[in-house]
Order: structure tokens, then sequence, then C-alpha cells
């Protein structure tokens, strides 16, 4: 069934596709995209690095894309892919609040159990500290030991430069996952 997106020119469709994302919370794949607009998977690609060339910030995930929306209070969110083990999770953890970055929650995408999510809240190294204690005194496991190491955050920070910076180093560290 046609969407009546088929033929529109390609600065139309990369309006209507950053107008799709501004109000989608959630990642949307470039084959659903491609799909709704009658293009290849390809256009929906080349769509998006001119999105960002045009300073949008679209943020590509194992998932699909998505905007790294303000939230209600300016932060900027953006969700990252990150793998390690227990050992590392204070050198992760600490690496994005010295960058002034606060880490929201955490998630893994399940092969049975599909998403699941837990709130963190940690702004600080204190609240790193709290959250290791806890693992240790109550002899817990990481979510992420559900997935191999594999979990995902989502962060918030004043500016992008700060979530830039932080991804840097965990990607220096071996701890990000390229998009």
């Amino acid at each position: 069934m046609p969407s009546g997106r088929e033929n529109l020119p390609g600065s139309e469709r990369r309006a209507q596709l950053l107008a799709m994302l501004q109000k989608n919370r959630d990642p949307i794949t470039a084959s659903s995209l491609a799909k709704i607009f009658g293009v290849t998977r390809q256009v929906i690609v080349q769509d998006v690095s001119l999105l960002r060339a045009q300073n949008q910030s679209v943020f590509s995930t194992r998932h699909g894309y998505i905007l790294q929306h303000p939230s209600a209070d300016g932060q900027i969110r953006q969700v990252i892919y990150c793998r390690h083990t227990l050992e590392d999770t204070a050198k992760e953890l600490n690496t994005l609040v010295d960058h002034g970055v606060t880490v929201e929650n955490v998630g893994i995408d399940h092969s049975v159990y599909g998403k699941i999510f837990q709130p963190l809240s940690i702004k600080n190294r204190l609240d790193v500290h709290q959250f290791l204690q806890d693992i240790l005194q109550s002899d817990a496991s990481l979510l992420s030991s559900l997935t191999n190491g594999l979990h995902f955050h989502t962060i918030t920070g004043s500016n992008i430069d700060a979530l830039n910076c932080a991804c840097r180093q965990l990607k220096s560290l071996g701890i990000l996952i390229p998009e």
C-alpha cells in the first residue's frame, strides 16, 4: 500500500524524516524509514548524512536512528552501547561522570526477555562508589551479565561536546562499541 511519500523531493523527504525523528523517542531503523518513504535503505543513510551536515543531532544505534533530544531541563540525551567486565564497571562509570555526564539508566536487549532497563541516575563518583558497593554487598550480578557484558546506557550532559569527549575516552578504553 503506497504511503504517499514515494516521490518526494529529497529536501522534503529529509524534512519529514527529521520530523519523524523529533516525534519519536525510540530508534527507527533505516529499513523501516526506507519502506515508509518508498526509497532504498542507502538513500536513507545518505539523507541522515545530509541532516548531520546541517548540524542535526541524528545518532545511530544498533536499533536505528534517534535524534538527540534535549531533556526537560535542557540536557542532551544520548544512548551508548558498551561491553566490559564487572572489573571495568568503575572505569566506565567514572569516565562518564568525570566528564559531567549523568548515567540515567542501564539496559540490555535480551534474546528471550527483550529490552530490560534499570534506572541508575549516577551523577558523580560518590554515586559510582555507592552503586558498586551495592553490587558487591548484595553479591549481585550486573544486568549485562545476561548478555556477555553487552549493554546500553542513556546518558545526559549539558552539551554535546561533553558527551562526545566521554565517548571518545570510553572508546579508547575499549568499552564503547562503535556505531
